[in-house]
């Protein structure tokens, strides 16, 4: 048996416009500028506060405030726009599992989008931010995902869009599939060290499955 693990955000869901909005509104309340959807794209992969901390920055001294209307906002609008990636729900739907997200979106909010898009029972886990004490590029929520399948890292898929999904995946020993189609692009996966890297689902299936 063989565990899949994905990432959420720019892996299995096109999430980046509400998010960015979300970002923005938040700017709004707390009396700042907003910023270009495009750079608020860059900031996204290192949880909430990461996020908003470099949206408000050089404010620091808003950052709490921020990220609590941030939270309250993106709450109510977090599948305005959000869907999966072209091919994913067949893929999944394909897969013998088991499979689990890790991520470092908020737990709550991870799970919420999982469910409004009917993904949920595609998934025998899902470990978001909050979930447990450290946010990824520590493995731990990877491998609480796989010491509770009773699997250890030679029996599991990371499959990823980002350097700190290559990072999670090496910091865990499991082998690492990259996807070109999210928010890291296949130079910036290369960089950070993946060598297998696709461009498409339907060239992620098969290395899933063989």
């Amino acid at each position: 048996m063989r565990a899949v693990i994905f990432d959420l955000d720019g892996t299995l869901v096109d999430s980046r416009l509400d998010l960015a909005r979300s970002v923005n509104a938040a700017l709004r309340e707390v009396g700042l500028p907003e910023r270009p959807e495009a750079e608020i794209f860059g900031f996204i992969g290192e949880g909430s506060r990461r996020l908003v901390e470099r949206a408000v920055s050089p404010r620091l001294d808003l950052l709490e405030a921020a990220h609590a209307a941030w939270a309250k906002g993106y709450a109510a609008h977090l599948l305005d726009t959000t869907l999966p990636y072209p091919g994913i729900l067949e893929l999944l739907a394909r897969l013998p599992g088991p499979l689990a997200v890790h991520t470092n979106k908020p737990g709550d909010f991870a799970r919420h989008i999982l469910d409004g898009l009917g993904l949920s029972q595609c998934f025998s886990d899902v470990v978001g931010g909050g979930d447990v004490p450290s946010r990824k590029p520590s493995p731990a929520g990877a491998l609480g995902i796989l010491a509770r399948l009773q699997l250890g890292p030679d029996q599991a898929i990371y499959v990823g869009d980002s350097r700190i999904d290559v990072e999670t995946a090496r910091a865990g020993r499991m082998r690492f599939i990259g996807v070109a189609w999210g928010l890291g692009g296949s130079a910036s996966l290369r960089e950070a060290g993946a060598t297998e890297i696709v461009g498409t689902v339907a060239e992620l299936e098969p290395l899933l499955t063989s």
